[in-house]
């Protein structure tokens, strides 16, 4: 079975892992890259983004989205995480190709209008694109198969402030807008993804499987790397955005959670994203949320054979 994804992303290091990972995959048929804000500058994402397509040999859409949160001023980015380039400083040229000239939430909604009930929205990023899409086309929900997010922290504690996960914290009020929406939602978020714990080793095999992809992940991955390990014993990072797509493949590596959830946009509490597990609430104000799923558990060894099986290909 081929899943159709429009891939929404803010390249960044481990968004590069997951692109390569879903182009090399027969299973994954990406249509195109939205990009949004998050871990670079829109512009960036964007210009990273084509890098990556050229890079990889992908002749396929690649849009400019939103580049503020829905509420409040601009992000501050992560370049501590992911280097000023986004891609961990190494110099790699940017591409010159063009972008295609529709809005990120423009593509989304012309796709879901070409391929009903076909594809389903991967977002690996803030969510601005994505809540905008809805008010572009109320209806999108009942076009697309399935949203799965990378974000959020529904029974762990987050990485930017105690309660939130950088992506959901990043457009707070983008998330509620997403997660209240009528479709079906997976939340692939530190609940897994933290779990999860790659070693130089893992970005060498790559490497070496896949000498121009996975040698690219391995050179950019050496800053974020360093940023995870930074005061640890342990040399490390995570590769987070790659879980939603690795679950689109396999979803028995995966133990889910289903329940309601609610975003928090009050400003101590900005981004949190609280789920009450089915048939633990009878309270009106949880039961009257939206239902999602939420990755609790992964097979962890199976993962990692995954990706390196994939990078292989």
């Amino acid at each position: 079975m081929t899943h159709k994804i429009i891939l929404d992303t803010d390249p960044g290091i481990d968004d590069a892992m997951a692109i390569f990972f879903a182009f090399q995959h027969p299973q994954i048929e990406v249509l195109g890259l939205t990009t949004v804000y998050g871990n670079v500058p829109v512009t960036m994402a964007a210009r990273n983004a084509v890098t990556l397509c050229e890079l990889a040999g992908q002749e396929i859409p690649v849009t400019q989205g939103v580049g503020m949160p829905w509420v409040g001023p601009e992000s501050g980015y992560a370049h501590f995480v992911h280097g000023d380039d986004g891609f961990g400083n190494i110099g790699f040229p940017a591409s010159d190709k063009p972008l295609d000239p529709r809005s990120s939430a423009q593509y989304i909604v012309d796709m879901a209008r070409q391929y009903p009930g076909e594809i389903t929205l991967v977002a690996i990023g803030p969510l601005g694109n994505l809540a905008l899409a809805l008010r572009l086309e109320p209806e999108l929900p009942k076009l697309v198969k399935g949203v799965s997010i990378m974000g959020g922290a529904a029974f762990v504690p987050g990485n930017v402030t105690p309660v939130a996960e950088a992506n959901i914290w990043n457009d707070a009020h983008a998330a509620e807008i997403v997660f209240a929406a009528d479709w079906e939602l997976t939340m692939f978020g530190l609940d897994v993804t933290n779990k999860v714990h790659f070693p130089p080793s893992f970005v060498e095999t790559l490497a070496q499987k896949n000498p121009k992809l996975g040698g690219f992940v391995q050179k950019a991955a050496q800053f974020y790397i360093d940023f995870y390990s930074l005061g640890k014993d342990e040399h490390f990072c995570c590769f987070h955005d790659a879980f939603p797509i690795a679950h689109l493949i396999h979803p028995e590596l995966f133990e889910l959670t289903e329940g309601h959830a609610r975003v928090s946009t009050d400003p101590l509490n900005r981004g949190q994203t609280s789920v009450a597990p089915a048939g633990t609430t009878a309270s009106p104000d949880w039961l009257n949320a939206s239902t999602i799923k939420v990755a609790t558990k992964v097979d962890a060894s199976a993962l990692e054979k995954l990706f390196i099986e994939t990078y292989a290909l």
